[in-house]
C-alpha cells in the first residue's frame, strides 16, 4: 500500500530539488509542468503540479516516520548539505510521545517533519518543547500539533 499526495507548486524545479532531498530519491517522471516521485520508504507517490497560483494551506503539516534516531540524523545531514533550514528537536515530548525530529519547509511553505518515536508519553509536551506548546507554535508560526 502507498499513499498518494498531489501538491501544487509555483516553482517546479525548486520543489523537485526539495523533495529529492527530503525523500532521498529522484522523480520517476519529470515533465515541464509535472513531476512524480514513487518511493518504497516511505510508501509514497508524490505528484507535483506546476501552478503559478499555488500556496500552502494553513494549519497543516506532513510527516515521515523513520525507524531510528540515526535515520533522523541522516535526514538532517541531507537537508543541511542541500542548504535547507531545519528545526531540530532531540528527545522532546511532543504530541504524547518522546521524539527526535527535524522540520523543513518546501518552497510553498509546507512544513515536513521526519521523526522517530522513542516512546509514548502520558504528557502532551514538555515545558520547553518548541513545537507543540500552543503559545510556542503560534509565536514561531509552526503548524504542528495545533
Amino acid at each position: 500500500m502507498k499513499m498518494h499526495l498531489n501538491l501544487a507548486t509555483h516553482d517546479l524545479d525548486a520543489s523537485v530539488a526539495f523533495y529529492s532531498t527530503l525523500l532521498g530519491a529522484k522523480p520517476a517522471k519529470m515533465l515541464a509542468d509535472y513531476a512524480l516521485f514513487v518511493t518504497e520508504q516511505p510508501g509514497l507517490e508524490l505528484a507535483l503540479d506546476l501552478d503559478p497560483d499555488a500556496s500552502a494551506g494553513h494549519g497543516q503539516h506532513f510527516g515521515i516516520v523513520v525507524d531510528s534516531a540515526a535515520a533522523v540524523d541522516a535526514q538532517i545531514a541531507r537537508l543541511e548539505a542541500a542548504g535547507y533550514a531545519t528545526d531540530i528537536e532531540r528527545e522532546e515530548t511532543c504530541c504524547y510521545a518522546n521524539q527526535t525530529k527535524v522540520w523543513a519547509s518546501d518552497p510553498e511553505g509546507r512544513r515536513w517533519e521526519t521523526y522517530f518515536v522513542h516512546e509514548d508519553s502520558e504528557n502532551r509536551d514538555d515545558e520547553d518543547t518548541a513545537c507543540c506548546r500552543a503559545e510556542a507554535a503560534v509565536a514561531s508560526g509552526a503548524t504542528c500539533c495545533t
